[in-house]
């Protein structure tokens, strides 16, 4: 079983939105942040410090492989 740590979901964030930065008044976060901010804000309240990549919903599991593609590409 494969999992994402806390550390590595926090960068996945920042990568996104350095990406597709917050738009409007609202602050609206690009769909791939918002999809890991989600588990990101439960393993905080649960005090988790990794979760299995299997229950992360699809785009938040697309959205943090892309992330980890795109950055140890270089």
């Amino acid at each position: 079983m494969l999992f994402v740590n806390i550390q590595d979901l926090e960068a996945a964030i920042n990568y996104w939105r350095s990406q597709s930065p917050a738009l409007g008044e609202e602050l609206h976060l690009c769909t791939e942040a918002a999809a890991l901010a989600k588990p990101y804000a439960i393993m905080i309240v649960q005090g988790a410090q990794r979760v299995p990549l299997d229950v992360l919903d699809e785009t938040a599991r697309l959205a943090i492989q892309k992330f980890f593609k795109n950055t140890q590409a270089g």
